[in-house]
């Protein structure tokens, strides 16, 4: 499924922003993981187009989307989008960095959203504190300030396998298209490059304000920490939900995506 081939453009207050727009009837928007793109929603998206609007931006300085020149909250790009394309309220449903964004523009844009979805992910504010993870982030920050592009591509799709998993724990189709995703994002930025996003706080304070279903979806073999914070996400929220995908790790979309499609679909239609 080409979807590059497909996409539009969004004039923002600061350079275009990419999306893939399709299908008819009620929006969803996907939000993919950081260091990707919409293409992560490869098999999402004709699952969902076929009975939904389904709305794949590629977020800020991902993509082909543009790079920041001033001082930006990916909550507010999204809601510029939605409002543009009239789409909203939309269901968000967000990977990783994804689910971060979906719960930052809950809060900040709550006439925009009506329910989200988060896999791999709970506030923005959640920050991993497991070793492994940890040794991994700091991989990433070594071989990015080196310029070191293949070391940190090497890291980057590390994360897919996880703690507990080997390399060839995982078709070798998802690091292959992780890898080419995250070189097309990592090729727009440089090393000195100076990080120009603000980030939304006092989330988990507010987290309790959200109003709308609430559903955390996690791969069983996610760190013990990332599914303690999804698990108070939809505790501490009116309408909060879970569910698993047994025998997955951070990319639950991509290794069990007809699972993660009907756990979505399933969701979809309680709303």
């Amino acid at each position: 499924m080409d979807t590059v081939a497909e996409l539009r453009c969004f004039t923002s207050s600061d350079g275009d922003l990419a999306y893939h727009d399709s299908g008819t009837g009620d929006p969803v928007v996907l939000l993919h993981s950081g260091f990707v793109d919409h293409r992560l929603f490869a098999d999402q998206i004709p699952a969902l187009a076929a009975h939904h609007r389904v709305i794949a931006p590629d977020v800020r300085g991902h993509g082909s989307s543009a790079n920041a020149t001033q001082p930006f909250r990916w909550a507010d790009d999204l809601a510029a989008l939605l409002r543009h394309l009239d789409a909203g309220p939309a269901v968000l449903v967000g990977v990783s960095m994804g689910g971060a964004i979906a719960t930052d523009t809950v809060l900040e844009h709550p006439e925009l959203v009506r329910a989200v979805v988060v896999c791999g992910a709970a506030t923005s504010e959640f920050e991993y504190t497991d070793p492994w993870s940890r040794r991994i982030q700091a991989e990433f920050a070594r071989t990015l300030g080196a310029g070191d592009v293949e070391g940190w591509l090497n890291a980057f799709v590390r994360v897919a396998p996880g703690e507990h998993r080997g390399p060839d724990g995982v078709d070798p189709d998802i690091p292959r298209r992780l890898r080419e995703m995250a070189l097309h994002t990592i090729s727009k930025h440089t090393p000195d490059e100076k990080d120009l996003r603000v980030p939304v706080t006092g989330t988990w304070d507010r987290v309790p304000t959200i109003d709308v279903p609430v559903l955390a979806v996690n791969g069983s073999l996610e760190p013990a920490d990332l599914t303690a914070a999804a698990e108070r996400l939809v505790r501490e929220v009116r309408d909060g939900r879970a569910a698993t995908v047994e025998g997955a790790g951070h990319y639950a979309c991509m290794e069990q995506p007809e699972v993660f499609n009907a756990i979505l679909l399933d969701f979809l239609r309680t709303l």
